[in-house]
């Protein structure tokens, strides 16, 4: 044996010592308290927990802030856009004021008529510049989150809740009502088919009767060359 390694041997430390076994360690009440190594694991798994939560927190807030931003890049005019209806509602006024035939008569109401209309058609235009658009729902079905009505009209020839005329056009801007179109809607029509209306009961065609089949009555006969009539008229 070499020299190195019989001090190798000699010496103590160089000696493996056994591990050594975790005790079990009890409470005054006699229960069990848990171990270094699992007091270990549970605040690893809390510290996990909370990093999960907060990572999620953030990424709502950007997703929250990205959609509050184009929000406010959409509708930052509405304010404005609000005040300047008015604008556009009197020279509409001023417009429906003089009578066609006037205009035609008098050269320089006709030309005074021109440019108002000139410069109305202009205020559309830069409104529809910052997503403004028009709401003119004439003869379309009545809509609460667009429409205002504040009158009804006796109309049998159109379907209920029909708008008849608009007394005042609305605006939206993007998708958000800037102002609703105050309207006249129609009463007393043809109501619209119930969407639970169980669809008609199909015929056998004649050819796929059986023999055996008993025939018509008369009354039948007639029913199916009324019905017939119709379908063709």
């Amino acid at each position: 044996m070499s020299k190195d390694k019989k001090d190798q041997t000699e010496d103590p430390k160089a000696v493996t010592e056994p591990p050594v076994q975790e005790q079990d360690v009890f409470d005054e009440n006699g229960e069990l308290l848990p171990s270094p190594m699992e007091l270990l694991e549970t605040e690893i798994a809390d510290l996990k927990d909370r990093y999960l939560r907060q990572a999620a927190e953030m990424d709502n807030l950007r997703k929250r802030t990205a959609r509050e931003q184009v929000d406010t890049k959409k509708y930052a005019v509405s304010e404005f856009a609000r005040d300047i209806l008015s604008l556009s509602d009197n020279f509409q006024r001023a417009i429906d004021a003089v009578p066609p035939e006037a205009a035609e008569q008098d050269e320089a109401l006709g030309s005074f008529l021109e440019g108002v209309k000139m410069n109305e058609r202009e205020l559309q235009r830069v409104l529809e510049r910052h997503g403004v658009t028009p709401i003119d729902p004439k003869g379309e079905k009545f809509d609460p989150n667009q429409h205002q009505a504040v009158q009804q009209i006796d109309n049998s020839e159109l379907p209920n809740d029909t708008v008849v005329d608009v007394h005042q056009v609305g605006y939206v801007i993007s998708e958000r009502v800037l102002r609703p179109a105050i309207v006249s809607v129609a009463k007393g029509g043809p109501k619209t088919a119930s969407p639970h209306k169980e669809p008609p009961m199909s015929l056998p065609e004649h050819d796929s009767l059986p023999d055996s089949a008993p025939a018509e009555p008369d009354d039948a006969k007639s029913d199916d060359v009324g019905s017939t009539i119709d379908k063709n008229a």
